[in-house]
């Protein structure tokens, strides 16, 4: 609903000031509404001689409460709209109310309007008038509607013809985006539709999944985690549904990208959760260190829906967490987005995802057990004693001592393998090696305590070895990626 408000009224008890619920509304409407008055109500219910003290402590309140939102410095107005509550006599006068029409004449703007594009419209009623048919009133979003256009509900797939319309009781031959109207068809049940969208024939989509581009909402606790669950609000419905995120790939970070469209030649990098200020960069990011600092100038997420929505495309989407204790005193707005590609295949994750390149890094340590020539090694505790070394054949390694390496293949049953050094071993790795290993042997041999310390100190500095690759998450072949 708040996707057809373009002046809004945010209500304050003035005797209790900005309530959890408040706070939410203005959170919603920071997202989805351009111009704002603030009311303080029940002024009624102040002392009259310290009335006017109470109003302005509050009235500084609230400006500073708005001094970090897009509605800084908007009007606040105070009010008594029934003074003595709803039982008083019909006679009191309302305070303040004259100044607050006013004060929404002087705010009130006539938005830019636009017929072009397909028709959609947010019905928030349905009824029947005998002998007329059902009327669905509503908002139109977009585009325009003509006395015998044909209608589409997609949510029930029925389509039903434009018989008569009517605009504040008025009837109208057409209509366009920003029009209340009430639609009248025929043959239809107004308990199938109690609120829900109607569109051109077949514009509108009911999609599975949709990936989206999102902003976390900063007055949420806690972070937003991949594969958590959040009640999604897009188009007229709320469901529950799963979260990935992703951003670009780190070279990208900064990169501005162009608004309202995803771009599916790109790499994305894997999340565990969404990256913000307050986010501990996950294990799997801390490679690369800079995550800790560096945020990405954007991010997105794949939503996967409990059950199908249907929706036009870039819409607003809206994640909650509708279960949060209403009396926590916590903001349940989690985040919100535009969604930027819906995904209508039921197999979506066989047909559709494959396409999304989101990878994760992956890093893998072992140690250099022995040399073998000037160009070979062997290495060892880089896989388990079950791994197929084999799928690894071919990949990059790199020494902690500066050379490269190539995994050649196993070596014996016990996860060993061999790694092959095309420009040889440095003399000083070779003796560093070479010392290790004589150590080794000797301590094996059980020589002196002070012969098994030195060792200890030598293999405190063992050579590693370490793996870097890219694996996508929806590759189905699970392949393993080096640039």
């Amino acid at each position: 609903g708040a996707q057809i408000i373009d002046l809004m009224m945010l209500v304050i008890d003035v005797t209790k000031g900005m309530q959890t619920q408040s706070a939410e509304c203005l959170v919603i409407g920071q997202i989805a509404c351009q111009k704002m008055v603030v009311v303080l109500n029940k002024i009624d219910l102040l002392p009259e001689g310290k009335r006017q003290s109470a109003i302005e402590k509050m009235t500084k309140k609230m400006q500073k409460t708005l001094e970090n939102t897009k509605f800084c410095g908007c009007p606040i107005v105070a009010v008594a709209a029934k003074p003595g509550g709803p039982e008083a006599p019909e006679s009191e006068n309302p305070l303040g109310v004259s100044e607050l029409i006013e004060v929404l004449k002087s705010q009130a703007y006539l938005p830019s309007r636009d017929p072009s594009g397909h028709f959609l419209m947010a019905v928030d009623h349905c009824f029947s008038i005998k002998g007329q048919g059902t009327v669905m009133t509503g908002t139109i979003l977009s585009g325009s509607v003509s006395l015998g256009d044909n209608v589409e509900i997609p949510a029930l797939k029925v389509t039903k013809k434009v018989k008569s319309m009517q605009m504040f009781h008025t009837p109208v031959t057409y209509a366009m985006q920003g029009d209340r109207v009430g639609i009248c068809v025929t043959q239809f049940d107004p308990k199938l539709l109690e609120r829900g969208l109607i569109c051109t024939p077949e514009s509108l989509h009911t999609i599975h999944a949709a990936i989206i581009s999102l902003k976390k909402i900063q007055y949420f606790r806690g972070a937003l985690q991949t594969k958590a669950k959040f009640h999604i609000t897009v188009g007229h419905e709320t469901v529950m549904g799963r979260v990935m995120f992703f951003s670009p790939a780190p070279a990208d970070f900064n990169e501005e990208i162009k608004e309202n469209a995803f771009d599916f030649e790109k790499d994305y990098l894997y999340q565990e959760e969404y990256l913000s200020k307050d986010s501990n960069p996950s294990e799997e990011n801390k490679e690369n260190d800079q995550a800790e600092v560096q945020l990405p100038r954007h991010q997105w997420a794949l939503l996967e829906f409990e059950k199908p929505v249907t929706c036009p495309k870039l819409c607003l989407v809206i994640g909650s967490k509708l279960d949060t204790d209403i009396h926590a005193n916590t903001c349940r707005l989690a985040f919100h987005g535009v969604l930027l590609q819906g995904m209508e295949d039921k197999n979506y994750t066989e047909t559709f995802l494959p396409k999304l390149k989101v990878y994760k890094l992956k890093h893998k340590e072992g140690q250099v057990e022995r040399v073998m020539d000037d160009y070979s090694v062997i290495g060892r505790s880089l896989f388990k004693k079950e791994t197929n070394i084999q799928i690894f054949v071919g990949l990059k390694v790199k020494l902690s001592t500066g050379e490269d390496g190539i995994i050649e293949g196993g070596f014996g049953q016990s996860g060993k393998f061999k790694i092959r050094i095309p420009d040889g071993l440095k003399p000083d790795t070779k003796m560093l090696l070479t010392v290790a290993s004589k150590k080794k042997s000797k301590a094996g041999k059980g020589d002196t305590t002070k012969e098994d310390e030195s060792s200890k100190n030598d293999s405190a500095q063992p050579v590693t070895i370490s793996l870097l690759f890219k694996r996508y998450v929806f590759d189905t072949q699970k392949k393993m990626i080096q640039s």
